[in-house]
């Protein structure tokens, strides 16, 4: 795996962070069990099953308790320091062996930050969705970012350069759905 390959993989697992914390550490620990992932030195117990069997009961808690209402909202305030560190740590596996200062910013910079972006954007989708819907509407939220974060993850190691395309234009079109919105506002003021 080159450096850009390595860095695309890491950025969009950090990106499904975003939507699930716990669904693209499963998927790395899947792919890297089954031999079709290289992990960077000091990662390697993600491909072992005892990483794989905590990923994976951690993943079936977090997604069946964004079922519960109220609790949605509390995992959300959570959920967001939480996927900038795990999305950090992801990128940092596939980031190559140099400088530890150089490895652990951009790390940061590029998976935290990809990660606490989705992730805020997602609380925003719920809020809205409470407000819209009375808190009906956000199972059908939840089941969405379900699904991204497992597509997201399958593609970031299929396709890692179409995943992070998609990361980005979601950003993208998020923040300027949101800068719309707030500017309209405005203007009824």
């Amino acid at each position: 795996m080159d450096t850009i390959e390595g860095i695309s993989i890491g950025i969009a697992l950090s990106a499904a962070c975003g939507f699930r914390i716990f669904i693209p550490p499963l998927v790395m620990s899947i792919a890297a069990i089954f031999g079709h992932l290289p992990l960077a030195s000091g990662f390697a117990w993600v491909g072992t099953y005892p990483a794989l069997i905590a990923f994976a009961v951690a993943t079936v808690v977090e997604v069946g308790a964004y079922y519960i209402p109220l609790l949605d909202h509390l995992l959300d305030t959570v959920a967001t320091p939480t996927a900038i560190a795990i999305g950090t740590a992801i990128t940092a596996a596939f980031l190559p062996d140099t400088d530890p200062l150089l490895k652990w910013t951009l790390a940061a910079i590029a998976g935290g930050g990809t990660a606490g972006t989705i992730q805020g954007l997602t609380g925003l989708a719920r809020i809205s969705s409470t407000a819209l819907t009375i808190g009906l509407g956000n199972s059908v939220v939840a089941t969405l970012e379900s699904f991204g974060a497992f597509v997201l993850s399958i593609l970031a190691l299929v396709l890692p350069f179409l995943a992070v395309s998609l990361a980005v234009v979601l950003i993208v079109v998020s923040l300027s759905k949101i800068i719309q919105i707030f500017y309209s506002k405005k203007q009824v003021e």
